[in-house]
């Protein structure tokens, strides 16, 4: 088979994209785009899942009609969040989006029955307050107490679809639920939320086969003859999958939305410095772990770009940066406060206000500011995962769409003194229809996978300018300052 799809689900977008091998390279095109965003609903902030089930067969049907008759398929989306189903299979309540802030305090209050050291001695798995276990802690307990099965919502999605109920492993571990030893479920962290084993599907792994798309969906919406594939379905696993990286000692960034800044490893690493430096051990494809920290990204100038009525495009915000002075004023950008402000522009100029900056007036000194603080973070957190692990970082990779950012690229690798090689922009659907092509049997493994895309897509160097030591020294430490 030479066909497969990759929908691909972010936390403002999707798309359905057709993968196919010619000539032992990757080509791509995408047949179907679609916008997607939580909204207000009764006082909280929900997905319409029903509406991204409904684009996913838009897409298959425009798949059909470009005479696509049969295919696999694989979906991803972002992480953490959860659907509720009764034992009939249905819906119950609305899907939380993860920036709804009814986890804010959260984490606290469930630390009074285990301390977080004990968290991440089983799970490895960093603390945020959106974290699934923490939005489960805080649901209504008549809505838990119905529901029949917890599915992560690439996993209700495989549901519809094909009628199957798995949980796939690097979405899972995100949950903050899996334990890394036993390679399941945690039965005590179970316990607190009062919930069984049983609530959860059986865990698979990247490249299990589903099954085909139910025939009454095939023929109610004329879809293609599709085999579901578990693709890694947590958007950020799939991303990694699609670093063209070769060799060793390099790191990943991959830049969207959030930022995930970190390392492929073959082990968890749960040390105490790991657990201070909230570094996450998150599963991944083909015996991986995703070593990272996550942090906010481009959020933050979205955010910014619509508040300023759409006037600009990205690529012209990061022009009015170039021409700001640079490093005039800073933000922590991870800070809760930047998490889902009524008003992103308000909730930088009040920070810089407060902590005795230069406020940001124009579109590029707001630009500059995040792109200033965002390359600083990267250079904060690169040093700290060189530190946790023991191991210096030579280059670093940056997949997704903050790597058409050129002059955040150029920052970067300034301020880390680090060659930094930017694309392919659609890493995450190219580590999903690896996972496909794999299992497939049309490329044998995640190296050959890797191969073929540094021969498929053009990756841009960005080679670090000459930086004043001292210079650095007195950004890090004022960036570090902020909190």
């Amino acid at each position: 088979m030479n066909n497969y799809l990759a929908v691909d689900i972010g936390a403002s977008s999707g798309r359905v994209v057709w993968g196919t091998l010619r000539d032992g390279a990757l080509r791509l095109r995408e047949i179907h785009r679609f916008s997607n965003g939580f909204h207000e609903k009764d006082g909280k902030f929900c997905w319409d899942i029903e509406y991204l089930f409904e684009q996913i067969l838009l897409g298959l049907r425009k798949a059909k009609a470009l005479g696509i008759e049969t295919c696999t398929l694989g979906i991803d989306t972002w992480a953490v969040d959860y659907v509720l189903m009764d034992r009939e299979g249905e819906r119950i309540g609305e899907v939380y989006a993860y920036r709804d802030p009814r986890t804010n305090g959260a984490p606290e209050l469930l630390h009074r029955h285990i301390p977080f050291q004990e968290i991440y001695a089983k799970t490895g798995i960093q603390q945020l307050s959106f974290n699934t276990l923490y939005q489960l802690y805080v649901h209504d307990r008549e809505e838990l107490k119905a529901a029949e099965h917890i599915l992560l919502v690439p996993d209700y999605l495989h549901f519809r679809l094909c009628g199957v109920l798995k949980s796939e492993a690097t979405n899972a571990s995100t949950t903050q639920l899996l334990n890394l030893h036993t390679q399941d479920y945690d039965a005590e962290l179970l316990a607190l939320l009062g919930l069984q084993r049983s609530r959860f599907p059986e865990l698979v792994r990247p490249g299990a086969r589903l099954g085909f798309i139910r025939e009454e969906l095939v023929r109610a919406h004329g879809l293609p003859r599709c085999e579901v594939i578990c693709a890694a379905t947590h958007d950020t696993a799939s991303a990694v999958l699609g670093v063209p990286a070769q060799g060793t000692s390099w790191g990943y960034l991959s830049s969207g939305t959030w930022s995930l800044i970190g390392v492929e490893r073959e082990r968890p690493l749960t040390s105490r410095l790991a657990m201070e430096y909230n570094y996450t051990n998150e599963w991944g494809a083909f015996g991986t772990y995703r070593f990272l920290k996550n942090m906010m990204g481009m959020w933050l100038i979205q955010q910014v770009r619509k508040e300023l009525g759409n006037a600009y495009s990205f690529a012209e915000l990061a022009e009015l940066a170039a021409t700001a002075e640079p490093f005039r004023s800073l933000i922590p950008c991870s800070d809760d406060r930047f998490m889902n402000p009524p008003n992103m522009t308000e909730a930088i100029r009040s920070f810089c206000r407060q902590s005795g900056q230069p406020v940001p007036a124009s579109p590029g000194e707001l630009a500059r500011c995040i792109f200033d603080s965002m390359a600083l973070s990267y250079d904060v957190y690169v040093r700290e995962l060189e530190h946790v692990t023991g191991e210096p970082l030579k280059q670093l990779h940056i997949v997704g769409g903050g790597s058409n950012n050129a002059f955040l690229c150029q920052l970067g690798a300034d301020l880390l003194g680090m060659e930094i090689y930017a694309g392919p922009t659609e890493a995450t659907v190219l580590g999903n229809l690896a996972v496909q092509m794999i299992a497939d049997g049309a490329i044998r493994d995640l190296g050959e996978a890797r191969e073929m895309i540094r021969h498929s897509f053009e990756i841009r160097k960005y080679e670090p300018r000459p930086e004043d030591p001292a210079r650095l020294k007195e950004l890090r430490d004022r960036y570090r300052s902020l909190g």
